[in-house]
């Protein structure tokens, strides 16, 4: 009896699959024959929770992730530095104090935290580094500082920006740099009136701009272009008129922003600087040697929220900030080697270890921005599946949005590219873990792809 109710429980169980298999295929060949999907190309895998195969289309094809990306390296990340990694900004100083003068440089130096004064943690904003810094340095007696203030950003390599990221990208907060400090998110917001600049979230420091707006439209059309180190600023594009529209654009160089900040809180509160605010970068654009900053005299540690506040916020809010800084903490990590193809390539290594087929993933970077990346939507469920059965997985699945349609998934979008992939339990109390990929889609690719995956429901 035992045995027949058995074979009964998987004849069920095949028979769903398969309807469901063919109500997919039949969504997703409606998608492809129609008007709008000419030339597009599309990858989808669906399992059960347990892995179990329940329908592919085109599913060892690479295809161009945009965001979904992130759901490799979140997952990288939490299992190789651990939930409760948190990054570290130090102050130490070089010389000695006597009467209140510390005659050598004071250093502020970080092992590349991406959190250090950002606005999304209560206790992590740009005010309460400013006090814990303030109080640090009158705690340990020091009224004036003879020598200059370091800002010590040489604990990555110089490059900021993943090779291949669009230009069009790199002057927007979603294309900011990784620095050895980064500051404030290395964002920055202008208020704009028409074409008129009103108001900026910070000063920026040593930046000229180029302003090449016009007004019309109904909606943001505006571009910012930055650089790494330049001191010049382009906006162009189109803003409506007769209303302040806010802006967002990335820092050329927040290490210098931090620098000049720091410098106006030590004036704020009586403490003297007698030398000048550099950074580390400046010194060796002189031409002359980066200076260390001593492992001694510390006078502040002070620690980032844990990598699984981080994640959250990754996966939540797509900050591809984040993900760059966590792939060059992998590379120094696990190679020894901060530089972004060291970071990479231990990500690509990470997911070969854990089944997935090298052929199906492709990376470029880590939080999808470069059209470079190349990924298989089976390959996303794989890593998906993989996660699952993690004790980290709580903090990773957190981070996972709910979208329109109602279903906890993380989305991708670039020029022409939409992606979706996650879990989803369905009403008759079904779990799918899936991922579904469309690039050179000339159609509204979110709606049409949502009701592909609404048929999991």
């Amino acid at each position: 009896m035992k045995k027949t109710l058995a074979v009964l429980t998987l004849s069920v169980q095949i028979v769903t699959a398969q309807n469901m298999a063919q109500k997919l295929d039949k969504a997703t060949k409606d998608l492809m024959d129609s008007s709008g999907a000419v030339a597009s190309s599309l990858s989808f895998y669906v399992s059960d929770e347990s892995g179990n195969f329940i329908y592919e289309y085109q599913g060892s094809k690479g295809l161009s992730t945009a965001s979904t990306q992130k759901i490799f390296t979140a997952a990288a990340a939490l299992e190789t530095l651990g939930k409760n990694y948190t990054y570290t900004t130090t102050s130490s100083y070089s010389g000695n104090i006597s009467g209140g003068n510390l005659s050598g440089n004071l250093f502020i130096s970080s092992n590349g935290d991406p959190t250090l004064g950002s606005w999304r943690y209560e206790a992590y904003k740009p005010e309460s580094f400013k006090k814990k810094l303030i109080e640090a340095i009158k705690n340990s007696g020091i009224t004036k500082i003879s020598g200059d203030l370091v800002i010590d950003d040489s604990y990555f390599d110089h490059q900021t920006i993943p090779g291949g990221w669009p230009w069009d990208d790199l002057g927007n907060y979603y294309g900011a740099g990784v620095w050895g400090i980064n500051w404030r998110e290395n964002q920055f917001d202008i208020n704009i009136n028409g074409t008129d600049f009103k108001s900026f979230s910070y000063p920026l420091e040593n930046v000229k701009w180029l302003n090449d707006l016009k007004a019309g439209g109904s909606s943001d059309q505006s571009l910012i272009f930055t650089a790494p180190h330049s001191n010049v600023a382009l906006i162009n594009g189109m803003l409506p008129g007769g209303k302040t529209v806010t802006v967002s654009g990335s820092a050329p160089n927040p290490p210098v922003q931090l620098a000049t900040e720091v410098k106006q809180w030590l004036k704020e509160s009586g403490i003297e600087l007698s030398g000048k605010a550099i950074t580390n970068s400046q010194i060796e654009l002189d031409g002359k040697q980066a200076l260390e900053a001593p492992k001694n005299n510390v006078i502040l540690t002070y620690q980032s929220p844990t990598l699984d506040k981080i994640i959250y916020w990754f996966l939540r809010k797509s900050v591809n900030l984040y993900g760059e800084t966590l792939i060059k903490t992998l590379g120094k990590e696990k190679k020894g080697n901060p530089s972004f193809k060291s970071g990479v390539a231990y990500l690509k290594e990470f997911w070969k270890s854990k089944g997935i087929n090298p052929n199906m993933i492709n990376f470029a970077d880590g939080s999808g921005l470069s059209p470079q990346n190349y990924v298989a939507a089976k390959a996303e469920v794989q890593a998906l599946l993989y996660a699952k059965k993690q004790s980290w997985f709580e903090s990773y699945y957190d981070g996972f949005p709910v979208q329109d349609n109602g279903m906890k998934m993380k989305s991708g979008t670039m020029r022409d590219t939409k992606s979706f992939a996650g879990y989803h339990t369905a009403k008759d109390g079904k779990k799918y873990v899936f991922s579904i990929i469309v690039n050179n889609y000339q159609g509204s690719g979110s709606a049409e792809l949502q009701k592909i995956l609404n048929v999991l429901k």
